[in-house]
């Protein structure tokens, strides 16, 4: 058995930029970091005990013959990418909820394949961990997704990731003063709007044209240097949630489907009552809202917000795990056609109805017995 934990991220500049669409063709950068919330992933060689081959418990159950059933993409194709033949069980849990921004569509992935990879025996590196994971998002399950996810859910940190044209992606690790970092963390808030949308729904609507978009990817990839340089210099931390502030206004112009009346209207309120800055997590349109506001602000900010869940939150740096690991395999060489066509033991079995009778009936009336 193998459990994966695998952490999601925050994004603050640059996202956008990480669209194969672009970045091929312009170049891009993110700073991110991720967060001591956790995909889990638990998996095992299903015994031959059952009648499906293959279980998969999500936010929904799963029993299936075949890879070909399983309704579950990345659980499908991920099986298929590593050609797993053998009968598995899967179990799901998380932190935080799907379709909020976090990125935790990617998490699922990396932790999928780290803990999948672990199962048949292979140690995987954080690059290829990462290269792959982009790879069954992006060429195998076709969802318009990004490339920062899969990197930081790989690899854990504050960083500065590069995306050349070349394709291949450097990770920068941000290393500031641990006393700078603590002062950023502590500015920072996490609400949950309660609002679910489709990360790739909202991304296409901008996506789909995103060399029109080019003004803005740009303002974007400029405002990952400021920030650097914020936390690196001596300047006041209160610049960088100016910074987050200026690039949620230009977000905001990618799309009509980033924000909502009723974000903007948290979000106004948030401003009223001592935030700095902030932004919808991801592509936009609900999930998670990140705040930067002062720590003697944030009192009235969560007594204000009090019907949204406030999500108090430390950054990581460790990237996907694996937690547990029992190489045990109690199963290993029972074939094919044993588990297609599992044997019943009662099948074959012929007993006398007259001594049937009669066990029952002592077992029912003992006294009957003699």
């Amino acid at each position: 058995m193998i459990i994966t934990r695998t952490p999601y991220r925050i994004s603050f500049f640059g996202g956008g930029t990480d669209y194969p669409e672009w970045y091929l063709k312009n170049g891009g950068e993110v700073f991110a970091t991720t967060i001591d919330k956790y995909c889990y992933l638990t998996c095992r060689y299903l015994p031959p005990f059952f009648e499906h081959r293959i279980r998969i418990v999500y936010s929904k159950i799963e029993n299936c013959s075949s890879v070909d059933e399983i309704q579950h993409p990345a659980v499908r194709e991920g099986l298929r990418f590593l050609n797993i033949h053998r009968g598995v069980e899967i179990h799901h849990d998380g932190d935080l909820p799907a379709r909020s921004g976090i990125g935790s569509s990617s998490s699922f992935v990396v932790g999928l394949l780290h803990a999948l990879y672990s199962l048949e025996g292979q140690m995987i590196d954080k690059h290829r961990l990462a290269k792959e994971s982009i790879h069954l998002e992006q060429q195998v399950m076709k969802e318009t997704v990004g490339s920062q996810d899969q990197v930081l859910a790989a690899y854990g940190g504050l960083n500065r990731i590069v995306f050349p044209q070349s394709g291949e992606i450097s990770v920068i690790p941000i290393t500031i003063d641990r006393s700078r970092v603590a002062e950023l963390n502590a500015h920072m808030m996490l609400f949950y709007t309660g609002i679910k949308r489709t990360a790739a729904h909202v991304a296409e609507s901008y996506v789909n044209n995103i060399q029109s978009r080019g003004r803005q990817l740009i303002e974007f990839q400029r405002l990952v240097g400021d920030a650097v340089s914020i936390l690196k210099g001596s300047a006041d931390i209160v610049f960088f949630g100016k910074l987050l502030h200026e690039a949620w206004c230009i977000k905001k112009s990618l799309s009509t489907q980033v924000t909502n009346e009723g974000v903007d209207d948290l979000y106004n309120r948030a401003l009223k009552l001592g935030a700095i800055g902030g932004k919808l997590l991801g592509a936009g349109g609900g999930g998670f809202m990140l705040l930067f506001a002062p720590p003697d602000a944030q009192k009235k900010i969560i007594a204000a917000f009090s019907k949204l869940i406030y999500v108090p939150f430390q950054f990581e740096n460790a990237g996907s795990q694996v937690i547990f690991y029992d190489p045990r395999d109690n199963h290993p060489d029972l074939d094919e056609e044993r588990r297609r066509n599992p044997i019943d033991p009662f099948k074959e079995l012929k007993v006398d109805s007259a001594v049937g009778d009669l066990v029952s009936e002592k077992r029912c009336n003992p006294s009957t017995a003699k």
